[in-house]
């Protein structure tokens, strides 16, 4: 019977619940290299790096879409997403008592919001 479950015909069990968040963390991190490859490539492409050339790398616009601020925001928004999905498993995999992993989780998640609040009023100002 156990020689049944060996190879191609092998009976697979569980729900599955970490396939989403290790395909999330890789597209983050494909995002996230996209983005840092064209914020180098608009960097060195600036004249200047004062403070009206990066504001120029982030107040481009394409069409009448701020598509600067809308590639940062989807850079950021991966890191923050990615980040959780790091330190989240870090808890549930490091810290045993509920109670305390519940409270850490909590607490992540706020400074993750509060960070990506933070991002977003200080770029969708400029």
């Amino acid at each position: 019977m156990a020689q049944e479950r060996i190879g191609v015909k092998r009976l697979v069990v569980g729900a599955h619940y970490g396939t989403l968040d290790f395909i999330a963390q890789r597209v983050t991190a494909i995002i996230m290299a996209v983005y840092t490859v064209v914020l180098l490539g608009g960097i060195l492409f600036t004249p200047e790096l004062n403070y009206e050339g990066w504001r120029g790398l982030f107040t481009f616009t394409c069409l009448g879409l701020p598509v600067g601020q809308m590639l940062a925001t989807l850079a950021f928004l991966s890191l923050a997403w990615h980040a959780w999905i790091g330190v989240r498993d870090i808890w549930m995999d490091y810290v045993h008592p509920v109670g305390v992993r519940l409270f850490l989780q909590v607490l992540t998640i706020l400074w993750l919001v509060g960070a990506v609040v933070y991002f977003a009023k200080i770029l969708w100002s400029l």
